[in-house]
């Protein structure tokens, strides 16, 4: 957008293309069908505002959502009425009477989640839909192999949950050379044949790019839905759709061995022109893509042209090296942060993590504008 267009007083703006998130959602739907492509919306759909992105998934046909927490399933059961919704952190306390109000499957994970669900559906009278998570070979939340036996040895403890799914999660997805990923595969086969049969679900983003042997009956999708490319073995079939941007706020000119900003980490060695942006770590801009002198970090782009971040990234204030671009900037101007060669995986190997981070950080200081998604 052009800086005219930003709303009074925002320092910077966050646009999300609603169109291209449900043109993603049905790329992945080609790509594992029969399988049935979820959508992942947890974490206010990776920081891109649940109120916009599930309304828009749902009318380009996605019947299936994972939240992980209860207010996440609640919000969910709003924009979705008629969804199938599953949570994902299982039974949190007090969660399951918020869960059977609101017609949400939690998937369940210990022994003991198996038996608060049961619970809560001898409350209400009715067999309660859930799921099951397998630890596979993650070693996060997951039934263990223990637990699996004792629901084979002792089925009435499922007499009262609907079981709507069997699901696990890959360690190293994104990775296809990984043996863990076959592995961990062979490990959901083992186990869920002694539970009693319901649809299985292996893979999320990076997952289904392994193949049609780890899509089973449905695939949950969250990082490639915004346009996330994690995956090592090739593009997954979507396209950014975020583009984030900043106010110039000032510009300064530098003499050889002037420093800039906290600790005076950077100093210019030639005459320097400087941008002043208006982002800094409390909007989601690692501290970590600061630059010392000699040390290359982050990158913006202005006028299409890209900058170096130079000094370190304060809380409110980016500084990025101008120098060498082949247009004039004034205050006003924007800097891309995120956009067309900005990856937010770029952005993510800079400040040593990873895209996902970057995505769900961007603070609410910047003004969201949404385009698309028409209803």
């Amino acid at each position: 957008m052009t800086a005219s267009e930003l709303p009074p007083g925002a320092t910077g703006i966050i646009t999300i293309d609603l169109d291209v998130i449900a043109a993603n959602w049905r790329a992945l739907t080609a790509l594992v069908t029969p399988a049935e492509c979820g959508a992942v919306v947890k974490a206010d759909a990776y920081g891109l505002g649940a109120i916009k992105v599930i309304p828009a998934l749902a009318r380009a046909g996605c019947r299936t959502f994972f939240t992980a927490t209860p207010d996440e399933a609640e919000t969910a059961r709003r924009l979705a009425p008629d969804a199938r919704l599953f949570a994902l952190d299982g039974l949190l306390p007090g969660a399951a009477a918020i869960f059977s109000a609101n017609d949400v499957a939690p998937v369940l994970a210990s022994l003991d989640d198996i038996a608060t669900w049961s619970a809560e559906a001898a409350r209400t009278g009715k067999r309660l839909p859930a799921g099951l998570q397998i630890d596979s070979g993650l070693n996060r939340l997951g039934l263990s192999e223990a637990d699996v036996h004792t629901l084979a040895d002792e089925p009435a403890r499922l007499d009262r949950v609907d079981l709507r799914l069997v699901m696990s999660h890959l360690a190293c997805a994104d990775d296809p050379t990984h043996a863990h990923n076959e592995t961990q595969r062979a490990n959901f086969d083992r186990l869920r044949a002694f539970l009693p049969p319901a649809p299985a679900s292996l893979a999320a983003s990076d997952g289904l790019m392994l193949g049609a042997r780890f899509h089973y009956d449905l695939v949950r999708p969250g990082y490639a839905l915004y346009g996330g490319q994690a995956f090592q073995g090739g593009p997954t079939p979507v396209r950014p759709a975020v583009t984030v941007e900043a106010r110039v706020l000032q510009v300064r000119t530098l003499v050889p061995g002037d420093s800039v900003g906290y600790s005076a980490t950077w100093r210019a060695t030639r005459p320097t022109r400087l941008a002043v942006i208006s982002a800094g770590y409390a909007d989601g801009f690692a501290r970590a893509l600061s630059a010392s002198s000699g040390q290359e970090s982050g990158v913006v782009a202005i006028h299409g042209q890209r900058a170096p971040i130079v000094g370190r990234v304060s809380m409110d204030l980016i500084t990025a090296d101008i120098t060498d671009l082949t247009t004039d900037v004034a205050p006003g101007d924007l800097a891309t942060l995120v956009g067309p060669g900005l990856t937010i995986e770029a952005m993510g190997h800079a400040a040593g993590t990873i895209g996902y981070e970057v995505l769900t950080r961007l603070g609410p200081r910047f003004t969201r504008r949404y385009v698309g998604g028409a209803g």
